[in-house]
């Protein structure tokens, strides 16, 4: 007679199939690295879209000193700020002109309706200052060796539609970088942000390449300053309606809020978006470090995160993919240290963080973001093809370059996962 036997597991290989590989990771097409030595800088080129070379590899010592590089990358955002977020048009008699506002390209996102002398003038101006940073500082000089990799990079760049990732050690603003113009290209398009598909490493082996099970309703935290925009200026409440969309939405308004959030072993947000102020600090002589604040006004830093997720390993669910929507949050001053909000983020677990690399007027960021997470909550679309062609739109639609200046940390094949994509995908194999 059959009879049930006593089992006991001793062991659970599958975890209990709560957990899935990356199931959409590819390798870029290619890979530019930038290794810091001391005062040295070493350039390396490979993948699939780059020629191959008979019995060595493409890599070069280059001349440029690492200090001349930052300046560089930091008079760069200097620049966009200065000449575009700020410019002020005048009028013949040295005031401003009333029939314009007063800063149009920090209040007006679509820039069709503007003068096309004036904007063609500041693009230009930017795109000369973005390619003599890659090709007049940081690969100039150097000799026969340092020429060839300058050749195969141009060739490479001018290509459209790469998924290129540049793995560096030092801070630049790639996006917001240009090739050599020709004749056949407008000025926006000769961005490589308009070019290309970016994302920008440096961290060393990234958390395990697994997630956890597709969740029927994303989870998704709304971690924003109320004091923003009160007034409805922009279309940030809009936003906030997009994430409340078919999700569970988490907001957070204060520090202790999201240090409560972060203390969580379990804290599995999807989406983790932050709408708020950022800037600089400078704490004695120490490199300066990215603060962010909440409605309370209280700092938020990379120590932060660290301290709060430290305890917590491979094995909780933090996989959030995160948009820094804050003042500099795409920008780093501080490449190795511990002073990068966006790394400590990605270091604890995120997948990816897009924030801007400049002072990102709040009308352009609150538009940027309403498409941005309007598309990922979506599913089915990495936030790689998503940052490329919001970049795309912005520029060929309104005419406007600051969707160059939004930088994806990591994260090319980060995407939503939603349950109903498996049983898709399940069903498609079968």
């Amino acid at each position: 007679m059959p009879k049930d036997l006593p089992v006991r597991v001793t062991d659970d290989p599958s975890d209990g199939f709560t957990r899935l590989p990356g199931l959409h990771v590819t390798s870029p097409d290619v890979v530019f690295t930038l290794d810091l030595g001391g005062d040295r800088l070493r350039a390396r080129l490979y993948g699939p879209r780059v020629p191959t070379l008979k019995g060595c590899e493409h890599k070069a010592e280059l001349a440029a000193r690492p200090d001349a590089v930052r300046a560089a990358a930091a008079r760069l955002c200097s620049k966009w700020n200065e000449l575009l977020v700020r410019y002020r048009p005048l009028g013949e008699d040295g005031m401003p002109d009333p029939g314009r506002p007063e800063f149009p390209y920090t209040e007006l996102t679509d820039l069709t309706g503007q003068p096309s002398d004036e904007l063609d003038a500041i693009v230009d101006e930017l795109a000369h200052i973005g390619m003599d940073l890659l090709f007049g500082v940081l690969l100039h000089g150097g000799g026969r060796e340092v020429d060839v990799f300058r050749g195969y990079l141009v060739d490479t760049l001018a290509q459209q539609d790469l998924r290129i990732r540049f793995d560096s050690d030092l801070f630049i603003p790639w996006s917001m970088l240009t090739v050599p113009p020709k004749r056949a290209d407008a000025p926006l398009h000769r961005f490589l942000g308009h070019r290309h598909q970016i994302e920008q490493t440096g961290l060393s082996y990234p958390w395990p390449d697994e997630y956890p099970a597709a969740p029927c309703t994303p989870v998704v935290s709304l971690n924003h300053d109320t004091a923003i925009d009160r007034r409805r200026l922009t279309r940030a409440a809009e936003v906030a309606a997009a994430l409340a969309r078919d999700t569970k939405l988490v907001e957070r308004t204060t520090r202790g809020e999201l240090v409560a959030a972060l203390a969580d072993r379990d804290l599995d947000d999807q989406l983790m978006y932050f709408w708020c102020h950022g800037h600089f600090a400078y704490d004695g002589g120490q490199p300066p470090y990215l603060v962010v604040k909440l409605s309370d006004d209280v700092a938020i830093d990379a120590q932060l995160v660290r301290e709060r997720r430290r305890a917590f390993g491979s094995d909780s669910p933090f996989r959030p993919f995160v948009l820094l929507n804050a003042c500099h949050a795409g920008a780093s001053h501080a490449e190795a240290d511990h002073a990068d909000l966006g790394r400590a983020l990605i270091e604890k677990g995120a997948r990816g963080v897009l924030g801007p690399q400049i002072a990102m007027p709040q009308a352009f960021a609150a538009e940027y973001a309403l498409e941005f997470v309007t598309r990922y909550l979506r599913g089915g679309r990495t936030a790689g093809e998503i940052t490329h062609d919001l970049a795309r739109h912005f520029a060929d639609t309104c005419r406007n370059p600051l969707g160059f200046a939004y930088a994806l940390r990591c994260g090319m094949d980060s995407r939503l996962e939603r349950a109903e994509d498996h049983v898709a995908s399940e069903e498609a194999a079968v």
